[in-house]
């Protein structure tokens, strides 16, 4: 059994892939596993994927894989998921890349450790400027129990801070059903996964790794395209919000998930005019479609403290008479 699974979903990245191929062959090891997902990429990458993959096979174990038509970067992972044979399981996308040793010193950390999951920082990329960005969690290299970091309700913490491949999991999750995303979510993916992985997983930790470099406003993103697939981020909080209303601590935890639908919400509203326009239209309908099912008493306290502008914005938004046929 390899000692770590890689997955590294690709779709239409042929500009970027082969910065992150590379990073794969910088870390590699005759123990480490690289599963290689691509999402039926119509722009060249299969082709590299390919090539790749035989030099890396020469150090690494590696399984290739390509779906037949596109399906998002969640079923993609799952792709990858159900193919990892590793110990420990950690991801990158097919356009960002590694610092070389990164994946040895994920390993030696979660080994160190002991836990369920760790997680670590990562640098931030935009055209040829850099910055760092810290995991919000101040207690380093210790044991944490994963519900006491999703709360305070008014303060960023790890539900916040979703991205999968800042970090290693063990396998246990895995088995446990805990690392697999929603099937066919096209954006906003990893927040139903970041609060399942928290409030279900027993330990976890944060170290001060920056191995993972990651890059933004790639065309290709979904950020930076202006279709209904953005709007997956509905279905997505939705989904936070029905499994933590289930949860047994559901009157403490709400709130930061009423909190954080209603920032998202807001910051898609904020920057409307990125989207096409019936696609915009569909948003404020859908948003306030959105409002409405949120628990009342639990909103209402939300945007009694959230500052002025945003709260304006969703009253007005909550008061919207919206029609089936506009938030369907």
């Amino acid at each position: 059994m390899p000692r770590l699974s890689v997955i590294v979903p690709f779709y239409n990245v042929r500009q970027y892939a082969s910065d992150a191929l590379v990073s794969l062959r910088a870390n590699a090891r005759p123990d480490f596993e690289f599963v290689l997902v691509d999402d039926h990429s119509q722009d060249g990458t299969p082709a590299l994927v390919e090539r790749a993959a035989e030099e890396l096979s020469q150090v690494a174990r590696v399984r290739c894989i390509r779906h037949e038509r596109n399906k998002g970067l969640a079923t993609a992972r799952n792709t990858g998921l159900d193919a990892a044979r590793g110990d420990y399981l950690t991801f990158l996308d097919g356009d960002d890349w590694l610092a070389p040793g990164h994946l040895t010193d994920l390993v030696a950390a979660i080994e160190q450790l002991g836990c369920d999951f760790v997680r670590t920082d990562h640098v931030r990329v935009t055209g040829r400027a850099r910055s760092v960005h810290r995991a919000p969690v101040g207690r380093r290299n210790e044991v944490l129990d994963p519900r006491d970091a999703i709360l305070p309700a008014d303060r960023t913490t790890s539900v916040d801070y979703p991205y999968a491949w800042a970090g290693v999991y063990h396998r246990r999750l895995l088995e446990r059903g805990l690392l697999h995303f929603t099937d066919g979510l096209r954006t906003a993916e990893d927040r139903p996964w970041i609060w399942r992985l928290h409030r279900e997983a027993e330990s976890f930790a944060v170290v001060g790794l920056l191995g993972v470099f990651y890059r933004r406003g790639v065309a290709s993103s979904l950020t930076r395209i202006g279709d209904a697939r953005r709007l997956d981020f509905i279905r997505a909080f939705d989904q936070v919000l029905e499994e933590t209303a289930a949860d047994r601590d559901a009157g403490r935890l709400l709130p930061k998930a009423v909190r954080t639908y209603c920032a998202v919400i807001a910051h898609h509203l904020a920057g409307k005019d990125t989207f096409e326009p019936a696609v915009a239209r569909r948003l404020r309908a859908m948003s306030a479609a959105a409002l409405r099912r949120m628990p009342q008493d639990t909103l209402d306290e939300v945007l009694e403290a959230m500052d002025l502008r945003r709260a304006t914005r969703l009253r007005r938004l909550r008061r919207r008479i919206t029609t089936a046929g506009e938030a369907a």
